[in-house]
């Protein structure tokens, strides 16, 4: 679970760079949230909530996100 968050969190650089005008490919921190996404809704469709896949992923749907939207505004 630790090793999932610190992947997505590894986005935050890149956030980072998209504001001080060196925006980065926007392509696979789309694909990454839809991965993501997908791993949230498995979790949460499971007969038993799968809380750890749930909160691992979270992150990378949301930086995911704030990554590709700071790709065109910055």
């Amino acid at each position: 679970m630790v090793l999932c968050i610190l992947m997505y969190v590894a986005y935050i650089p890149e956030i980072v760079a998209n504001f001080m005008g060196h925006p980065v490919s926007p392509l696979q921190p789309f694909t990454a949230a839809i991965c993501a996404f997908a791993w949230v809704e498995y979790g949460w469709h499971r007969a038993h909530k799968d809380w750890p896949i749930i909160i691992s992923n979270i992150p990378g749907v949301v930086l995911g996100i704030i990554t590709v939207v700071t790709v065109y505004i910055h």
